[in-house]
């Protein structure tokens, strides 16, 4: 199995939303698809390890930047949750098929959303260090978080931040990652979307995971720094979502880079026997 980054670009695509702006996104391979969501602050090459490893296994591979980040628009008025959720939902029909769904932090709460709203969209969800419910911080590091993520030093705040995510082993090509999302960050415009996206809760996550009965893979880093105990928190999901959970060592927010094999041949074979099932 292959744990190189994708060296050549696909051709980026756009998906318009109505007097909102455009969503990009890529499509490369044949096969089942799998849409790839990366999280806030994120850039959708976050899969740049996992899509390769998806593509040499038979899969059609979607990747898609969140509104306000990467190559979308920046033009648009909300962000959050149930946004990005819209846009799963916009990009999916579009695309014309049900796919399964790889969310990461923020955007893992959204393909909760989707997999209770439009169940005949999603075959399978794979939730990677998920935000699926308000989290367990009190008010006051919220306001902290956000007030540090604000306008005009958002950038550089998210630059400081960025490795205390990256918990134990850090990618191979992290400075050079790092630096791509900052230079992102730095466009005019783009700050100013990422700060709106800090201010989501995932109380419509929460409410929805009643809903969910897609079949679902949990995949956490055990060093991951935005849950008090992640193990925990990934047996808390996957119980509730009637699931299964991986716990990554020496991972933290991004196991799917930092730990690129492991994570790679965990989401192959529970996409495999998601295959199956459908």
């Amino acid at each position: 199995m292959t744990t190189s980054p994708i060296t050549k670009s696909p051709v980026t695509r756009y998906l318009g939303r109505p007097a909102q702006g455009n969503i990009a996104y890529d499509v490369q391979g044949t096969g089942p698809l799998v849409l790839l969501v990366p999280g806030m602050g994120d850039l959708r090459s976050a899969y740049r390890f996992l899509t390769p490893a998806l593509l040499a296994a038979g899969y059609t591979v979607a990747s898609t930047d969140l509104r306000g980040h990467g190559d979308s628009d920046m033009s648009f008025t909300s962000y959050g949750d149930a946004d990005t959720a819209g846009d799963i939902e916009a990009l999916l029909l579009e695309l014309g098929r049900p796919a399964a769904i790889i969310g990461n932090s923020m955007s893992a709460g959204s393909a909760v959303i989707v997999a209770a709203e439009h169940p005949q969209l999603v075959e399978g969800l794979v939730l990677v260090g998920p935000f699926v419910r308000p989290p367990s911080t009190n008010a006051f590091e919220n306001l902290v978080f956000r007030a540090m993520m604000a306008r005009p030093w958002a950038a550089a705040a998210w630059k400081a931040y960025m490795p205390t995510l990256y918990a134990g082993v850090l990618p191979t090509d992290f400075t050079e990652y790092q630096q791509r999302v900052i230079a992102s960050l730095k466009r005019p415009g783009y700050a100013s979307a990422f700060s709106l996206t800090t201010r989501t809760d995932h109380f419509l996550a929460g409410a929805s995971l009643a809903s969910v009965h897609a079949p679902t893979l949990v995949v956490m880093g055990d060093k991951d720094p935005d849950f008090k105990n992640p193990k925990a928190e990934a047996d808390w999901i996957a119980t509730t979502l009637h699931g299964s959970a991986v716990m990554v060592p020496e991972a933290g927010h991004y196991p799917q880079s930092q730990q690129p094999e492991l994570v790679s041949a965990a989401i192959i074979d529970f996409l495999g026997g998601t295959n199956g099932r459908a």
